[in-house]
């Protein structure tokens, strides 16, 4: 049985500062290590630890690896002190990931908050590799400021040719700024969609998913089609030390992608 604590060496081969404290680390996995977009990965970092994050790149690259990492405790300040060549660990790939399959043929409203946008920029790249399977994508994206929102150089790439159409907000707005001001859940009327035929993901601070969850609940979505990233409190990644629990779930195992109707039930999901 192969060890599931073995480490595949990944040297960081670039480094971008989205915000004052989020990073994007570039990694090239010694081996090749593909994933499914959603499923997350354990990064190992020498002398501080581990955690569990969900690559923000496209999963049909195996060769390399995004990471959009916000600096909030001891392993993410160790990774936030690396530099270009240095070596961390990976294991995984882990968890379920989104369900493509599921999304085909139908319209689709990713909704974002803060640096939940990174496994979201995975799942934006895995429709656009083959965007004619689905009939809409709508991309509503929410930060606290025009200076924390990530991947600036991206996210008018993402409407201008054709493929998804793209609304930003911010809780507080500047001199520059020129678009919504509000909370994202501001940004969620009036959707051109076919909610009978259509399906939402949602991803960012719990407080911000239980929000947007309730919002689109109002606005008509099935609770079977609002898809939620359920990643707080992962530790081990293979369902050992039980820390990761959603009611009877494991969510490095059967999730971190859930869909409402699954976990609705049970008492503290936004913890």
């Amino acid at each position: 049985m192969d060890n599931p604590y073995r480490l595949n060496a990944a040297e960081i081969i670039d480094i971008k500062e989205e915000t004052s404290n989020i990073k994007t680390f570039v990694l090239k996995p010694k081996k090749d290590m593909g994933f499914r977009t959603g499923q997350f990965i354990e990064v190992s970092i020498p002398g501080f630890g581990e955690g569990p994050f969900t690559p923000s790149s496209n999963h049909n690259e195996a060769s390399r690896l995004d990471f959009t990492i916000m600096n909030v405790g001891k392993v993410t300040r160790g990774l936030h002190e690396m530099r270009k060549g240095d070596v961390v660990g990976l294991r995984g790939p882990y968890g379920m990931g989104y369900p493509l399959k599921d999304f085909e043929n139908k319209e689709i409203l990713i909704v974002g908050g803060g640096v939940g946008l990174a496994p979201l920029r995975s799942l934006i790249y895995a429709l656009f590799n083959d965007v004619k399977k689905y009939k809409k994508i709508l991309i509503k994206y929410g930060a606290k400021t025009p200076g924390d929102i990530i991947y600036k150089d991206e996210v008018d790439g993402w409407s201008k040719d054709g493929r998804s159409e793209v609304t930003l907000t911010v809780d507080k707005g500047d001199d520059k700024w020129n678009g919504n001001v509000g909370l994202v859940t501001t940004i969620l009327d009036n959707l051109n969609m076919d909610l009978k035929d259509a399906v939402s993901v949602v991803c960012g601070p719990p407080i911000m998913m239980k929000f947007a969850t309730f919002k689109l609940l109002d606005l008509g979505f099935k609770h079977e089609d609002i898809y939620l990233s359920m990643e707080k409190n992962m530790s081990c990644g293979i369902g050992k030390c039980g820390h990761c629990r959603v009611g009877n779930f494991y969510a490095c195992k059967e999730g971190p992608v859930f869909p409402y109707e699954k976990i609705k039930d049970y008492p503290n999901i936004w913890d």
